[in-house]
């Protein structure tokens, strides 16, 4: 079978869909399907095209085995919704137009949050004849909506629409969470054609590991508690938190040996910064995204991981990636999101739950955790254990098997 798959992200690029697509794409070309994978250059989340990349109108190479087609689109960071609208509305239109040129594709796969490339999957299987797989990775534009980018006005309900559209055409849906299925389920949508598929771990790259002491030394975190934050420093995780608890373990005799390190760029990641100048803070330190073979070697640093998203019903209905790797690498668990992933949280026992935007709780946890280490290493097993639920290998086999379905019915 040739799979053709459209994102908007694709490695070099290390964000949660770039590594997923990628992750499994190369589990399918192992078990011997052929995949193409259609893409803008590497750009997220700056805006700023990866070093030995131009943004031409069309440009191949292969990885692990997988075809990577790079094609045109206007680009821009990841802010303003008007710039990136433009910049998703130029991928949708030059990733259909390029679909068109790949030859003997049996099936055609759109990955959202944004679902303009979802309309070019759906365009393209309507052009070529052929079915076309929606993976739901965001209900949009709801989620825009949650973090103040758009309002309750026309546009919005003119792309529920389109959304509602999209889902009633998708020869299958392959949702990320429960949580998206029963939302989809309730919205007259065949429980039938959607499998949920979670997000999950390459166990492979991710694995328990000690301390890169080296990388300690150079960011003067030898003998500290490291509580940290690795990801998109976006509108919708409302990180102001992670400056907010420093400020309370500051002021606290017993956490002089506490530090908040924050890695990855996005854009609230200046305002965090200004912030943390402004309150004259020494126990926080922000660190510019590094190559996705490099992010273990910051994850190894973490004592404890803090996960959190805006307060917003949406985000309950989210399990964010990171919290997948963190399991694997046995690294305990602060986690400030309601809902599905809080639940995964505390049946798994893989670290502790908190309210969004609660700055004193969260700094009390990592207070808490910093001076009981029974506690803490009881967390680090259980992550390993959970961890081979969540094996990437396992779930791209599963998401293949969703995807033959097409082709038996």
């Amino acid at each position: 079978m040739h799979i053709l798959f459209l994102t908007d992200n694709f490695p070099p690029e290390v964000n949660a869909p770039a590594s997923r697509t990628f992750e499994h794409c190369r589990e399918w070309v192992k078990l011997g399907e052929r995949v193409t994978v259609i893409t803008c250059v590497p750009n997220f989340p700056k805006g700023k095209v990866f070093s030995g990349y131009k943004n031409r109108l069309w440009q191949a190479e292969t990885i692990e085995g997988i075809r990577v087609i790079r094609i045109w689109s206007y680009i821009t960071a990841n802010e303003g919704f008007v710039r990136r609208s433009l910049d998703y509305v130029s991928f949708m239109v030059s990733a259909t137009i390029a679909s068109l040129f790949v030859k003997k594709v049996d099936v055609v796969i759109g990955t959202s949050p944004q679902f303009f490339t979802v309309c070019a999957a759906y365009v393209v299987g309507l052009l070529r004849r052929i079915p076309w797989v929606f993976e739901l990775r965001d209900i949009w534009p709801e989620s825009i909506k949650a973090v103040g980018s758009m309002g309750d006005g026309f546009f919005y309900r003119s792309l529920e629409k389109l959304e509602l559209f999209l889902y009633k055409k998708a020869s299958r849906i392959i949702a990320l969470t429960h949580s998206f299925k029963r939302e989809l389920v309730l919205r007259g949508i065949s429980a039938e054609k959607i499998d949920v598929i979670t997000n999950g771990v390459d166990l492979s790259l991710f694995q328990p590991r000690s301390k890169n002491q080296a990388l300690l030394k150079k960011l003067g975190l030898e003998d500290q508690f490291v509580a940290g934050y690795i990801g998109t420093i976006g509108m919708a995780h409302g990180l102001e938190i992670l400056v907010e608890a420093a400020e309370i373990l500051q002021g606290m005799p017993a956490a002089g040996n506490i530090h908040i390190l924050i890695l990855g760029d996005g854009a609230r990641k200046g305002v965090l910064k200004r912030l943390s100048d402004q309150k004259q803070l020494k126990n926080i330190t922000f660190v510019d995204a590094v190559p996705k073979s490099e992010v273990s070697d910051y994850w190894s640093l973490l004592d404890i991981s803090i996960i959190h998203l805006k307060k917003d019903p949406l985000f309950e209905k989210v399990i964010p990636s990171k919290l997948f790797e963190c399991m694997a690498m046995e690294i305990p668990v602060l986690h400030g999101v309601s809902g599905e992933s809080a639940d995964m949280v505390t049946y798994h026992q893989v670290g502790e739950v908190f309210e969004s935007g609660d700055a004193d709780k969260l700094s009390a946890l990592i207070s808490s955790l910093n001076q009981n280490s029974l506690v803490l290493n009881a967390m680090k097993s259980k992550g390993a254990l959970a961890a081979k639920t969540y094996n990437r290998s396992y779930l791209a086999a599963m998401m293949l098997a969703s995807i033959q379905k097409i082709q038996t019915i």
